[in-house]
């Protein structure tokens, strides 16, 4: 069965959080990514008392392409807070996946307030709440083995299992912002029992994650992962980290947990900016997304589908098996990232090191300025003979002048303090001059790989990244490859 997207009636001078009108109607709401779809027509909402008295509520949506004669994979999709449902099920693509894939998609409720019942650390309980009468913090989470929550979630499970033809080995979770963070606490306690996860936004904090002698705390071991972030984001409440610190430090939590111990390959797409892990326990894929706030993308569930759910299953034994997803988790073809201050460069997925550091350059102007200067630009500069050699050319060096062979057929000159090259004996103009420093000849790699090579490139921070079609660097990748690039560690 194909996708079939419905018209909508735009509600754009919506300024609530979640309209309850958009229940059961036409209307879509639209807010830095953050968009709805059309109330869809086979979304079931149930109820029932699954593990007490308490009258839990959740929202079922079978495609009419499910075939009851097939194993069929479940996905739950876990709201954010002060959400519902529905609202995740009308915020998210799940159900259009759902119609083509064949799967059942379960949007559950939160038992209390909108909010899952989820662990935080005893620091940050305190900070959000208030003492008893006896001066007492009373933490409201129960052991994780009462969790109303989380026992919601296995009873649905068996409940399903009676219904359908549920597929035991290719059951899935997703969440996002609170969702997230109890997609996370299920991640760390029972991802065992789950093919896969992935969350949006709402990363944990550091004293959640990890123990105080620095070991993941985590009960369930390996799963595979897909950890998405937004770029605007900022931090979880209570946290004293930074966002770039905090996303780094949850996606070193499952390095350690899967054991990725190879570098990844990276892949930009647009706005989305992809790092592929490869685990000896499990695989862990890193997705951040520029310009986005807080929430999750509309095609988030189209992202994780691809390349983590529809390729992952758990065998009765435990163990991961990888299907053909794990082919679409390709890097870049090309790609070329540096930034200044650095000894090496990514060069087509390989950490590559540099004959000379890199540094900046200030393109100025100061004529006619009485002795003044204006920063026009500032660029990286990058030796010549790695530049050339990282896309397959030859170099010829003599005093302060290099004569390259490029593999596309170009032939280049660059001298020592010219602003002009030759490119196949014709003068070009370079964004910046050729500078030297203890016989080495330096140019600007944004220069390069845009004149030269034909690239389009970006830069966040101070890191250039590179390759053969549209892609924007984004702040948490910005991190990832400046943590890589830091590192003496090939």
């Amino acid at each position: 069965m194909k996708i079939n997207l419905l018209p909508g009636i735009p509600d754009d001078d919506n300024r609530d959080y979640l309209p309850e009108y958009l229940k059961d109607s036409e209307i879509v709401v639209n807010e830095n990514g953050n968009n709805s779809q059309v109330y869809p027509k086979r979304l079931e909402e149930k109820k029932g008392a699954l593990v007490d008295e308490f009258v839990d509520t959740w929202y079922q949506y079978v495609p009419e392409s499910y075939n009851p004669e097939k194993k069929t994979p479940v996905v739950f999709s876990m709201h954010g807070g002060l959400m519902t449902g529905w609202a995740q099920a009308v915020y998210t693509s799940w159900t259009h996946i759902a119609d083509r894939e064949g799967f059942i998609c379960i949007f559950p409720n939160a038992q209390l307030r909108r909010f899952w019942t989820i662990e935080c650390e005893d620091k940050l309980y305190k900070e959000l709440s208030a003492p008893n009468e006896e001066g007492i913090y009373m933490n409201p989470v129960p052991p994780i083995e009462e969790n109303h929550d989380v026992l919601v979630v296995f009873a649905l499970i068996e409940k399903l299992k009676k219904e359908y033809n549920i597929d035991e080995e290719r059951i899935y979770m997703q969440g996002m912002s609170c969702g997230n963070a109890m997609t996370t606490m299920m991640a760390r306690h029972f991802g065992n029992k789950f093919a896969a996860m992935e969350g949006s936004a709402g990363p944990g904090t550091m004293g959640l994650m990890f123990r105080e002698d620095g070991t993941p705390n985590n009960d369930a071991g390996p799963l595979p992962v897909l950890q998405t972030r937004m770029e605007n984001d900022g931090t979880p409440p209570g946290s004293t980290d930074s966002p770039l610190d905090i996303v780094a430090g949850n996606r070193d939590y499952w390095l350690i947990v899967n054991q990725c111990k190879e570098l990844p390959v990276i892949k930009l797409d647009g706005e989305n900016n992809y790092a592929f892990y490869k685990g000896k326990k499990a695989d862990y894929i890193f997705r951040d997304v520029k310009n986005r706030d807080h929430g999750q993308t509309f095609d988030d569930a189209e992202i994780c589908w691809d390349y983590l759910f529809s390729g992952t299953r758990r065998k009765a034994d435990g163990s991961i098996e990888y299907m053909e997803t794990i082919e679409k988790r390709e890097g870049d073809r090309i790609n070329y990232a540096v930034e200044a201050d650095s000894r090496y460069a990514w060069v087509n997925n390989k950490k590559t090191k540099l004959s000379a550091p890199t540094f900046e350059w200030k393109k100025l102007k100061y004529h006619g300025l009485g002795g003044d200067a204006l920063v026009r630009a500032i660029y990286t500069m990058v030796p010549v003979t790695d530049l050339v050699e990282a896309f397959g050319g030859s170099v010829i060096c003599e005093a302060g002048k290099i004569y390259a062979n490029m593999k596309n057929g170009k032939k280049l000159q660059f001298a020592r303090g010219c602003i002009g090259c030759t490119i196949n004996d014709h003068v070009r103009s370079m964004f910046i001059e050729a500078v030297e420093r203890e016989n080495v000849l330096f140019i600007s790699a944004e220069w390069f790989v845009a004149e030269v090579m034909g690239l389009q490139y970006s830069k966040c921070g101070s890191m250039i990244y590179a390759t053969d079609h549209y892609g924007v660097l984004s702040a948490h990748m910005e991190r990832l490859l400046h943590d890589i690039l830091k590192s003496d560690d090939q």
